[in-house]
């Protein structure tokens, strides 16, 4: 259980730092809002489903 717990905040941790360094360059681009707007909607819903996920593991581990 504390594998998937870690694997899971690894991944977290990796979606949140990607979203910090996407979402400013999609809304730098000409036109790249209307381009990105499904992907970086898709990687939000990602991220809020890892924060659960996290919460929910969280109460297993300890």
């Amino acid at each position: 259980m504390t594998l998937i717990f870690q694997l899971t905040l690894f991944a977290f941790i990796a979606v949140s730092f990607l979203l910090v360094i996407s979402v400013p360059v999609v809304f730098a681009l000409p036109d790249g809002w209307t381009q990105n707007k499904g992907s970086i909607f898709s990687g939000v819903g990602l991220w809020f489903f890892l924060v659960f996920t996290v919460a929910i593991l969280n109460s297993f581990v300890v």
